[in-house]
């Protein structure tokens, strides 16, 4: 059967992602010695980078594995829960509404998706972080070229962030263009920060992924996600013109 993409074969792994820088970095992941489970997280965050509007710090990120070192399959379920606060009903009665907003802060979930990956990795992977977020930082830093999906998809929301998300504008419609060099300097110091303060809290491989999830989720990103929904001017689109998230 003629197909113009070969298939694709390997004699100790392979690496399939929906960006091929992603599966670049994966394949680079085993062939310098890291294990599935190191290349899958190096390849989850780069995606972050490459694919922004398909991934991104503050989304979920569920996982099913396989560890050949146990014999047996578990799932990684991260999804992040709503806020504790955010019940029922507090939104039919305080807040009267019917249904969960599509945008704005009352559909915003605990980010997931960086907990997700730091469990896998601490658990089955053998990489230190820092090694594994080099590549996600690089790309973030130095820049990717933008697919034109990714201008195509931030092109559709440029009404909503230029009427209510004004930062959102300021980081995504800068010119933004199929192939341009994209870079995300703040995300890529944000991963540097969480290495460089994990490495000071812990000596170990182990260590320092636990604690770079209470800094995520306890720390200076916490503490800024908190920040910013205390003091943020933004507003939110009415329940009503939007969809269930």
């Amino acid at each position: 059967m003629f197909t113009t993409r070969p298939e694709i074969a390997g004699t100790f792994g392979a690496v399939a992602t929906t960006h091929w820088i992603a599966s670049q970095v994966g394949m680079s992941v085993l062939e310098r010695g890291g294990n599935a489970f190191d290349a899958a997280a190096a390849a989850g965050f780069t995606l972050q980078i490459v694919e922004p509007h398909l991934n991104g710090p503050g989304g979920d990120c569920p996982i099913i594995l396989h560890s050949a070192r146990t014999g047996a399959q578990s799932v990684i379920c991260g999804q992040g829960p709503a806020p504790a606060a955010l019940t029922v009903a507090k939104l039919k009665g305080e807040l009267g509404l019917d249904i969960v907003p599509g945008t704005g802060f009352l559909c915003a979930p605990i980010p997931g998706a960086f907990d997700a990956w730091a469990l896998m990795l601490r658990d089955h992977g053998t990489w230190r972080l820092r090694d594994v977020l080099d590549y996600a930082i690089g790309y973030a830093s130095r820049g990717a070229h933008v697919v034109g999906r990714v201008a195509a998809t931030i092109e559709t929301v440029r009404p909503l962030f230029e009427t209510h998300w004004p930062t959102s504008a300021a980081l995504w419609l800068r010119g933004i263009t199929p192939g341009a060099l994209y870079t995300n300097p703040e995300l890529a110091e944000t991963y540097a920060r969480v290495v460089r303060e994990a490495e000071a809290a812990s000596g170990d491989r182990e260590g320092q992924i636990e604690a770079a999830r209470n800094i995520w989720y306890g720390g200076f990103v916490a503490e800024a996600i908190d920040r910013f929904g205390r003091d943020s001017r933004h507003s939110t689109p009415p329940a009503a013109s939007t969809p269930a998230c």
